[in-house]
């Protein structure tokens, strides 16, 4: 099999890209990317693409199954819009060369508590894409939604503190549809999901994410 992935760079990513070449199921491995990041294996095809320019790469779209875990935040991207547009305007565009090449399977990670209708916007913008990824009529669609993230030597301090937060809150019994996972498991989940879940349109819970990554 074949897999094509944007947001490899990132902490989850990375390690799905890790776990997907470990993976004997999987042929070959392309990963678009802003600059050069990885390191050569037999398995794996890097591309160089601006972002702002998808449509250009559409050839390079290609295979049985799209993983996308693009993501940022706003302090890194500097206001609302320009995270609209890496969070929902890359992926969805993504999304759609994907659908148009006939991939038949979409992974999308997203986050617990999205929803279109949110008076959050990061909740808003998570829905937001997921229902208009859906309305494209992938053959397969799933919705990953993990709570906190537990990225291995983390840079960011206020997600340092989030999560230690999280993890005092959950050990009494509160907040847990939040409650952290590791990058390492949550890119596991995303592989499982794709061969578990072959209905039409699945959204994988925390508490399923966790099941399955065991």
């Amino acid at each position: 099999m074949k897999a094509v992935i944007i947001g490899g760079s990132g902490a989850t990513g990375r390690e799905l890209v890790k776990q997907l070449l470990q993976d004997s199921r999987f042929q070959e491995v392309i990963v678009l990317v802003r600059r050069p990041y990885f390191e050569k294996h037999a398995k794996l095809t890097e591309f160089l693409v601006d972002f702002e320019n998808l449509q250009q790469y559409k050839d390079q779209i290609q295979g049985d199954v799209a993983f996308s875990c693009l993501g940022t935040t706003l302090k890194d991207a500097g206001s609302k819009e320009a995270q609209w547009r890496v969070d929902h305007d890359y992926q969805l565009t993504f999304a759609s060369i994907a659908k148009t090449n006939d991939i038949e399977s979409f992974v999308l990670l997203s986050a617990t508590g999205a929803n279109e209708n949110s008076s959050f916007f990061y909740n808003k913008m998570k829905g937001t894409l997921e229902n208009n990824v859906r309305k494209l009529g992938f053959p397969q669609f799933v919705i990953l939604q993990p709570g906190g993230i537990e990225r291995p030597n983390s840079d960011r301090a206020g997600e340092k503190i989030f999560i230690k937060l999280l993890k005092i809150c959950n050990a009494i019994g509160l907040f847990k549809r939040y409650q952290p996972i590791t990058t390492a498991r949550l890119a596991k989940a995303m592989i499982a999901s794709y061969f578990k879940f072959k209905e039409k349109y699945k959204v994988v819970s925390l508490s399923e994410i966790r099941r399955i990554s065991e």
